[in-house]
């Protein structure tokens, strides 16, 4: 029996949540220079739902650096 070829999937996969991470970082800090006017709750409500919101997009891309389909089967 043969091994599998690598796939190219998962290097790339890791890129591209790297760069996910980073334009999410960009983004986060850029709106928090609106929030000093907020009272300190709704600043933490802010950062908590910020620092969730970004995991949303990797289902499917850790899907795809699985399977290569972005769907579920």
């Amino acid at each position: 029996m043969t091994p599998a070829k690598p796939s190219w999937r998962k290097p790339f996969g890791i890129l591209l949540i790297l760069a996910l991470i980073a334009l999410w970082a960009v983004i986060v800090v850029s709106l928090a220079d609106w929030l000093p006017p907020l009272w300190w709750p709704l600043k933490a409500i802010f950062f908590i739902a910020a620092g969730i919101i970004w995991v949303l997009p990797l289902k499917p891309l850790l899907r795809w650096m699985e399977t290569g389909r972005f769907s579920p089967p």
